[in-house]
């Protein structure tokens, strides 16, 4: 019985410990700015429609019969210019690994989004007054956003709120903006949601684990209870 009393009371420390970390984060969620937590200060919607000139397209089947395993293809536009988009490894959410390749629409030569392109596409959707700082390939985890599992460019601009523009490196899909605001709302959620591991999810072993220890706080607990029935404690 030692034992049992033993482990319900320390598990009560640690339970209460993380409940005050669940209350505390709470409260920040309640009384933070949202816009300013989703990072988009400086972010525009990048407009990328290009009259295409049907005339001057590339022929399809000479691209595709160059190809292996090409799942989709999309006509887009990037920084006003139109692209064939090609998938090869399709999954079923943008941020899940994608695998794809970028062909110039009218000449049908292959374009990869080097640093040069990277920066442009990243400041076509930044509003600052800032010049870009340095840009950089990385490859995941991302920091900023744990979820993207693609390798992206890192555009840092050198404004106050240390703005950083993620693009996609194979298909130069904006992934997102992140910033000063949002890194410290992200602290309060990886505290929220026990995220240590920063995977971007609740659906971790250490949720799992403290769920498990909870279920054996209650455990001794009633068993403490059950035993102090037997002696008659409860008894007026």
């Amino acid at each position: 019985m030692k034992l049992v009393k033993l482990m319900h009371k320390w598990l009560s420390v640690l339970v209460a410990l993380q409940l005050l970390i669940w209350l505390g984060s709470g409260l920040f969620f309640n009384l933070m700015d949202h816009n300013k937590a989703r990072g988009n200060e400086y972010r525009i919607k990048a407009e990328q429609v290009t009259q295409v000139e049907p005339s001057r397209l590339f022929e399809l089947n000479s691209l595709l019969a160059q190809q292996q395993r090409v799942n989709s293809i999309k006509l887009v536009s990037l920084l006003s210019k139109p692209y064939y988009l090609l998938n090869h490894e399709q999954a079923l959410y943008p941020h899940f690994y994608n695998e794809h390749s970028l062909f110039n629409a009218y000449t049908g030569e292959q374009q990869v989004i080097d640093k040069a392109m990277a920066k442009a596409l990243a400041s076509s959707t930044y509003k600052g007054k800032a010049a870009v700082k340095s840009a950089t390939k990385a490859s995941p985890p991302i920091a900023d956003f744990p979820k993207e599992q693609n390798t992206v460019w890192q555009v840092n601009f050198a404004d106050e709120l240390n703005t950083s523009v993620y693009i996609d490196a194979s298909s130069g899909r904006v992934v997102g903006h992140s910033n000063t605001h949002k890194r410290f709302a992200d602290f309060f959620f990886m505290l929220h949601f026990m995220d240590y591991g920063t995977v971007g999810s609740f659906n971790n072993w250490q949720i799992i684990f403290f769920a498990l220890l909870t279920l054996v706080f209650c455990l001794t607990g009633a068993f403490w209870v059950i035993e102090l029935l037997g002696r008659g404690r409860y008894k007026r």
